[in-house]
């Protein structure tokens, strides 16, 4: 049985990042590398060698093979640094989005429209792809490996601005080599678009806000949000600093659209109390979605 479910969860793995990989070869190949947008990153890259290449030196680069080959030594850093786990499941998913993008640049004819709708729906197409090959502990490649391997040289850094910074310079650069502004700022349209959509497959359904509340009326409060909310809540021992006087405090976590009966059922209890609002990325366990430990 425990072998039956490893399978499952790999058949699983491929078909998600083989249609993660379907979407951002479509964003890539159809919407941005024909309209001289470089969305930053391995692919930003990849997007600007094709451009020189057939406006330069009269042949056609492909960008899924570039993609590929400027990830080989980055995998192979992968491999060495950041364990075999992530470097498998990121080579599966730079293989197939490397693949897709050549396929479709060789059988499908590019979106020649307004650039702004290429930022809309490049960056949601290439926003479904990578949430999706993440949300199977995936890649894509490229500024992601880069941006953790600085992160351990400089651990003080987040990630996200690791990552900032990487695709900036690439973002940057594209100005020189298509000749024009507009090229950068779309590109930072598409990024920020993709992103979004990342963040909402990575993060939507498990978002929410952790509670955090201190009332003169705690036991009461705690069982209204037992049984009105039916969400379920942990004591924390608390000291007032000015008053030195000892209590407990409510630590509860709710949905996005629990906040407001929330303060209404606070209110309703104990109109003096005090309660915080903390924004979490990810909630998991009873009442959410399952917690599932991923093994070898």
């Amino acid at each position: 049985m425990k072998r039956q479910g490893t399978w499952k969860r790999w058949l699983a793995d491929i078909a998600l990042f083989n249609l993660g990989s379907v979407a951002y070869g479509l964003a890539v190949s159809v919407f941005t590398a024909p309209n001289d947008i470089a969305p930053g990153g391995v692919t930003g890259l990849a997007t600007m060698l094709h451009y020189i290449s057939e406006q330069y030196l009269s042949f056609d680069l492909p960008i899924g093979m570039v993609i590929l080959l400027f990830n080989i030594p980055l995998l192979a850093v992968a491999w060495l640094r950041l364990g075999n786990r992530l470097a498998v499941r990121t080579l599966l998913g730079t293989v197939l989005s490397s693949v897709w993008v050549d396929v479709f640049a060789s059988i499908l004819p590019p979106f020649q429209g307004e650039r702004m709708l290429v930022c809309l729906f490049g960056g949601a197409l290439m926003g479904l792809g990578v949430g999706l090959i993440m949300t199977r502990g995936g890649t894509t490649g490229g500024t992601e490996i880069v941006a953790r391997l600085l992160e351990r040289r400089w651990p003080h850094i987040p990630i996200g601005k690791l990552l900032l910074a990487v695709d900036g310079v690439v973002i940057a650069l594209s100005a020189l080599v298509y000749g024009q502004l507009e090229s950068p700022l779309y590109a930072v349209v598409l990024v920020f678009v993709s992103s979004l959509l990342t963040d909402w497959l990575v993060y939507g359904g498990r978002r929410g806000k952790m509670a955090m509340i201190l009332s003169q009326k705690q036991p009461e409060l705690v069982q209204r949000l037992m049984e009105d909310l039916e969400r379920g809540a942990t004591l924390l021992k608390a000291v007032g600093a000015y008053t030195g006087n000892e209590q407990n405090m409510i630590l509860c976590a709710v949905r996005r659209e629990e906040i407001y009966p929330l303060k209404r059922l606070v209110y309703q209890v104990d109109p003096d109390a005090f309660i915080m609002l903390l924004s979490t990325d990810e909630v998991l366990g009873y009442g959410w979605l399952r917690l599932q430990e991923e093994k070898e």
